[in-house]
């Protein structure tokens, strides 16, 4: 009898069952089409902004309401408590993300047409890998936007963790940070990457107990 390290190293050397190739190319359609939406948006109200003022965050650009005036008036009212300007050249650390997508969706089509169970595990592991560090990047960024602020503003305020996700009243400005198309495109390809996966890893452990059943009667 094989030892089960060996069994599994056999099977995720399989090739993937064939009905799910397809259904890998078609998760990459929205994977592309996130790029085009934005991922991330922010708003703030306040008395004097009653209908808001807000900022979408997209893979690669920021882009405001107002037709960009809105940057102007979130960035004015941030000097005012020491906090820095937003702007794209504060978040070039997030450059790679349009990258790292390009990579991933090759990868991911190159599992659908001659990829192996161990190709489907790779490309998913790496997903949520760029997934989780995208999203930690963004909350570290915004961790420092709302700690490394100017002592010497006009108005002092205790340093403070923006709101990630959800609502948060800052002063007299109440603040949303929600997610968007964009995210929830990027989040149907990892959660259909990691269903497909699961079920593999389901099929094949399956399998072997049958095997070891059958090698025991």
């Amino acid at each position: 009898m094989r030892a089960p390290a060996e069994s599994f190293f056999e099977f995720v050397g399989r090739p993937l069952a064939g009905w799910t190739r397809p259904v890998i190319a078609l998760l990459v359609v929205p994977l592309l089409l996130s790029y085009f939406y934005p991922l991330w948006q922010i708003r703030m109200v306040a008395p004097q902004y009653p209908r808001g003022l807000y900022l979408d965050i997209y893979s690669y650009k920021l882009e405001a309401g107002g037709g960009g005036q809105h940057i102007q008036e979130i960035n004015t009212l941030n000097h005012y408590i020491g906090m820095k300007p937003i702007d794209r050249q504060a978040l070039a650390d997030l450059d790679w993300i349009p990258f790292a997508l390009g990579v991933l969706g090759l990868l991911a089509l190159r599992a659908a047409a001659i990829g192996s169970v161990r190709d489907l595990i790779d490309v998913t592991v790496l997903t949520v890998y760029v997934s989780a560090a995208a999203f930690g990047r963004f909350v570290y960024v915004l961790y420092r936007y709302g700690h490394e602020l100017d002592p010497k503003a006009p108005v002092r305020i205790e340093p403070f963790m923006p709101a990630v996700i959800g609502k948060k009243q800052i002063a007299n400005f109440t603040t949303w940070s929600l997610p968007q198309p964009g995210s929830g495109l990027l989040a149907i390809f990892t959660g259909g990457l990691l269903a497909l996966t699961l079920w593999h890893l389901w099929m094949g452990y399956r399998q072997a107990r049958a095997a070891r059943a059958h090698a025991a009667s």
